[in-house]
């Protein structure tokens, strides 16, 4: 079943979307979400196109929301890099350690912009945003975004914009600590890899035909996000780059020879 979309304007976002994406004639589209299904209401996908800066923000764990009332889930994160423009950054974490004090400070005279640790990008580059992670995606990238299903985000700078800012709850989640490098990566060219092995989700790029990928042992509902080619799923309908697709399990795809995809399954909710 191929996932209906929610289509949503942002001040940040684009006029013109990249391929195989259609621009909506005086609409700036920030995001474009896959409403989730009944069968994986706790996971998100979306793409992001950014003009602009985001915010300086961060996300608290499942605990976390749940002590402070905010919400029942936190919010575990990953990005991949579809299109970047040249010098196009994403900001994770920081270039050195900071205490909570002196991160409060960054955010009110604006020094955290410098003090975040952005990292230039590239078509395929892969990121894992931990729960507490402090983070902006930068202009001119486009990306897919596969997030624990929940809208919990503490801004701690914008940029002087006129929006709210959640110092006191975002400085109580926020780890002021570098980046782990052990959590990006680059995509393969070919070949099958684990992207994301939890603890609230798994994400693996499956490359090549099903029968390969029936290795991955999948025999629950699963989100199918083509980076590449086509695929079938459930003899019947045709999955392709800019979609995103239910399947009950890995043996009900097929795979085009040139088929590529982001398989992503629900841990925890």
């Amino acid at each position: 079943m191929i996932l209906p979309t929610s289509t949503v304007e942002k001040p940040w976002g684009r006029d013109i979307l990249p391929a195989p994406f259609t621009s909506i004639p005086g609409k700036r589209i920030g995001e474009i979400w896959f409403d989730p299904p009944a069968e994986l209401q706790g996971l998100l996908v979306k793409y992001i196109f950014t003009s602009e800066k985001l915010s300086i923000q961060c996300h608290p764990s499942d605990e976390q929301a749940r002590a402070s009332g905010a919400g029942a889930r936190g919010k575990e994160e990953c990005w991949l890099v579809v299109e970047a423009e040249p010098g196009a950054a994403l900001g994770i974490g920081f270039h050195q350690q900071i205490g909570a004090e002196a991160m409060r400070e960054a955010a009110l005279d604006g020094s955290i912009e410098e003090l975040l640790c952005w990292h230039e990008v590239r078509a395929g580059d892969f990121f894992y945003i931990p729960a507490g992670t402090v983070h902006a995606i930068g202009a001119g990238v486009s990306i897919i975004e596969i997030q624990q299903n929940t809208d919990i985000t503490y801004r701690l700078y914008d940029y002087g914009r006129p929006r709210e800012l959640h110092l006191d709850d975002g400085i109580a989640v926020a780890r002021g600590e570098t980046y782990p490098a052990g959590l990006r990566g680059q995509m393969p060219a070919s070949g099958h890899a684990t992207l994301v092995d939890g603890p609230k989700f798994t994400l693996d790029l499956v490359d090549g035909v099903a029968e390969d990928a029936l290795l991955y042992s999948y025999a629950e509902p699963l989100l199918l996000i083509p980076v590449a080619g086509e695929v079938r799923v459930a003899g019947s309908d045709v999955v392709r780059p800019g979609q995103c697709a239910l399947a009950t399990d890995l043996a009900s795809f097929t795979f085009a020879p040139d088929g590529k995809c982001l398989i992503a399954r629900l841990l925890s909710d």
